[in-house]
């Protein structure tokens, strides 16, 4: 648990970075603005026509008695709901590091130089972070589906579905918001993986806490630049002995 709470902690130190450099933070939100309205729009159409949506996926269920016919489709609207966020939620921190690539890059080399210094390497362009992204993603649909079709375990679906998705979600953010930092360095995504799984219980931590920010109104854009920065102390945390940090 220790562990845990340190992770949750860089992401805490990430939000504190409003209070020493807002001009900076004011600025990493600008692309979590643009990118959260486009994504806004696609869950408001989502909502007016999940109702629809439900109906459309489950004809077998209308010759069923209530309530066990409105059950099942709640069940299986709260389902579609789980996957879509899960989607959103990794889909849009993908985008928007790639749009705001350049604005994220001074955070990013910010904390590297209050943290101990900026260490040597090469510089990630926007298309390597869309492609990390477009690689993971996959993953993460497969992921989605997964947990959608354990959402449809009658009692244990809606009780451990909702655990497993935040779980799932938060180990995928931490992979992605630490990716500048451990690329930098010549780390691959495969190296990545490997080197947050020596600490999966501070990756969660720091991943679990962003998604759960990620959900409330607003909460994606304030907490965006601040994932990146305490994504940054999350991947200095897990270099190997002897790596620049």
């Amino acid at each position: 648990m220790r562990r845990f709470f340190a992770g949750v902690g860089f992401l805490g130190r990430g939000l504190a970075r409003w209070g020493t450099s807002p001009r900076l933070m004011l600025l990493g939100a600008i692309p979590a603005l643009i990118v959260g309205a486009a994504f806004a729009a696609g869950i408001v159409l989502l909502a007016i026509n999940l109702q629809e949506l439900v109906v459309w996926s489950t004809p077998f269920a209308e010759p069923w008695v209530e309530p066990w016919r409105t059950l099942f489709r709640i069940t299986v609207g709260a389902a579609f709901v789980g996957l879509a966020i899960l989607i959103i939620v990794f889909s849009f921190t993908a985008l928007t590091l790639a749009i705001g690539d350049p604005l994220y890059e001074r955070i990013w080399r910010d904390v590297e130089v209050h943290a101990g210094g900026l260490p040597q390497g090469s510089p990630r362009s926007w298309t390597a972070v869309l492609a990390d992204g477009a690689r993971m993603l996959p993953r993460a649909i497969f992921g989605g589906l997964a947990l959608f079709l354990l959402g449809f375990i009658p009692l244990i679906g809606q009780i451990l579905v909702p655990v497993a998705t935040a779980l799932f979600a938060g180990w995928m953010l931490s992979i992605e918001l630490t990716g500048r930092a451990l690329e930098w360095r010549g780390f691959a995504l495969r190296e990545r993986r490997r080197m947050l799984a020596g600490n999966r219980a501070g990756a969660l931590g720091f991943g679990l806490a962003a998604y759960l920010l990620f959900l409330l109104p607003l909460g994606a854009v304030i907490a965006m630049p601040a994932a990146v920065a305490g994504g940054t102390l999350l991947a200095r945390s897990v270099l190997p002995e002897g790596s620049p940090r």
